[in-house]
This record gives C-alpha cells, sequence and structure tokens, in this order.
C-alpha cells in the first residue's frame, strides 16, 4: 500500500512515516526532507502555487494532507494569519486538484483538521455532530475541511481528523511547556478552567491508521483521548510527573500581551470527546493523562492524586 504524505517533517509526519508503507512525500523544501526523511521518496511541491506533481501520485493509494504553517509559532500579523490560512486552505485546494488530473486515484484521503474547529465553548460536550464556532481558527477549520471533502466528487473516500493537543517529547504545546516545568517555573494559564483535548502520540498515528484501515470511516473523526482535563489539572499532572511545583499561573492580560491573538489557542476551551473513533472500534493505548506524559517523556508515572 504506497503512501503519500504532505507535512511528512512535522510532528505527526515524522512518526507516520515510518508505520507507513513505501512513503512519499511532498515538500517544499526536498532537500531539507531528505535529510530528516531518509530512504523516503521526496517531491518538491509549493502548496500555495499550484497542484503536485502527476509523478508523485504513481502507485498511491493512500493520501495524509498534513501540511499546515504552525499556528504558535509567534504573533498573527496579517502575513502569520494569511501563511497560516494558505498554507491549509488553499495548499488543500491545490492537492485536490492534483487528484483531480490523474486517471487512477488514491482510495482514501486522511485530511488534517483541529479541535480548533469547534471554538472556544465552555463546558459545553462536543463531538463530531457538534456546530462550527466562531474565530479565526474556527473559520479556518471550516474552509480547510470543505476544501478537503471536494475530493469526495472524486470518487475518493475523505477522513478530516480534528486533532486535539498531541503529548510528544520532539515537538508541540508540551515541548513549549517543558523548559518552564523542569524549572518550577511552571502554573496554569488564565484561571486554568479551560478544557484541554490532548492525545498521545502513539495514539494520534493509530488512529489515522485506523481510519485508513476502517472503510466506513468517512467525514469528520475527532483525535483526542477519551479523558480531556482543565487545564489547572494538566499543568498539576505534568508537574508530578516531572516531580516540580506548579504555582505561578499566568494570567490571561499576561498571555494577551506576551502573544497577542495568539494566545487565544492558550485559552480556548474545547471538552471534545472521541464519539466517532470509539464507535468505530478504535482502542486508546493511553487514557489517563499522567501515565501518558509518563510514557511521552519516559519518567516513572506518578500516584495520581486526583
Amino acid at each position: 500500500m504506497k503512501t503519500l504524505l504532505t507535512g511528512a517533517t512535522g510532528l505527526i509526519g515524522r512518526e507516520l512515516v515510518g508505520r507507513v508503507e513505501s512513503p512519499v512525500a511532498l515538500s517544499r523544501d526536498p532537500e531539507r526532507a531528505r535529510r530528516r526523511l531518509p530512504g523516503v521518496d521526496v517531491h518538491a511541491w509549493n502548496p500555495e502555487v499550484g497542484p503536485p506533481p502527476p509523478s508523485a501520485f504513481d502507485g498511491v493509494d493512500v493520501v495524509f494532507n498534513l501540511a499546515g504553517e504552525s499556528v504558535a509559532e509567534g504573533r498573527w500579523t496579517d502575513e502569520r494569519r494569511r501563511r497560516i490560512r494558505d498554507s491549509r486552505v488553499l495548499g488543500t485546494r491545490n492537492l485536490i486538484a492534483g487528484l483531480a488530473a490523474l486517471t487512477s486515484r488514491p482510495r482514501v484521503l486522511v485530511s488534517a483538521s483541529a479541535v480548533g474547529y469547534y471554538g472556544d465553548r465552555g463546558d459545553e460536550v462536543l463531538d463530531e455532530t457538534s456546530d462550527p464556532g466562531r474565530g479565526f481558527l474556527a473559520e479556518i477549520c471550516v474552509e480547510w475541511e470543505r476544501e478537503a471533502r471536494a475530493a469526495e466528487d472524486l470518487g475518493i473516500r475523505v477522513v478530516c481528523v480534528r486533532t486535539g493537543i498531541v503529548l510528544a517529547r520532539s515537538g508541540g504545546v508540551l515541548a513549549r511547556m517543558l523548559p518552564l516545568f523542569r524549572m518550577g517555573a511552571g502554573g496554569r494559564l488564565g484561571d486554568g478552567r479551560q478544557w484541554m483535548p490532548w492525545i498521545h502520540i502513539d495514539d494520534e498515528v493509530g488512529l489515522l491508521l485506523h481510519v485508513v484501515n476502517d472503510e466506513r470511516i468517512q467525514g469528520a473523526i475527532n483525535a483526542v483521548g477519551p479523558q480531556p482535563v482543565a487545564n489547572a489539572d494538566f499543568t498539576r499532572k505534568l508537574a508530578q510527573v516531572l516531580r516540580r511545583p506548579a504555582f505561578l499561573p499566568v494570567p490571561k492580560t499576561a498571555l494577551r500581551l506576551a502573544f497577542g491573538e495568539m494566545s487565544t489557542i492558550l485559552t480556548a476551551s474545547q471538552r471534545v470527546f472521541p464519539k466517532r473513533a470509539e464507535g468505530f472500534g478504535y482502542t486508546f493505548r493511553h487514557t489517563e493523562l499522567a501515565a501518558a506524559l509518563a510514557s511521552v517523556l519516559a519518567v516513572p508515572g506518578p500516584r495520581d492524586t486526583a
């Protein structure tokens, strides 16, 4: 089963490449991608300019569309907002244009999305049937998924994976939090009541492979663990795992001053559950946060005092 990936050098892509057969990658910087992904067939592609080269799709059965400019790299200037949107929406549109030009097409497209789709929803229980929220990220996710689902008109099964906070040592939100927490300078963000839907990197990759193999699955699916936690609980358990204190909360005003509008991704509340993943028989390897953090950080897990 030959597999093509966009975003193959990203946090999820790097893990996924090692789990698929005959991986092919599309990259705007192919030389860098080849260095990071030895043995992978890499083709040059600028997702904002036009469709990928047809040769990249030769014999491809499955496409994982994981590319997207990081939302957590600096303030959201007008230029950054454009790049965040275009890398997802325009990039996916051009990918679908490339698929449309093929005479023999892949059977499934698994396209990234995010729990940002739901916006800031407080304590509301959210699953795949919930309406989209409001705000910059929610609007982008709606557009992103709409572009991906255009591939259904080509006879391709499409799954849009709404991913939460991925727990991985090598990148993502957790890697950014670790230095402060290791110094004992961590703490809750804002009032700490916002819900944080998380997923271990093992389960993220496991669920991506599961949706490929289960032909019943199409449309949206939440890639989050079955037990979301509030930010105050997340930060407390991270401190427990690291055996450090966590008593320095960061007020919302300080977050806004430091990060501007981007701070909303740190304070938005999304109480999201993996209803469809569980309904389609996916079994999570990591269901409890403290044990998941200990697994990622390769330390003995603390006794849960919650």
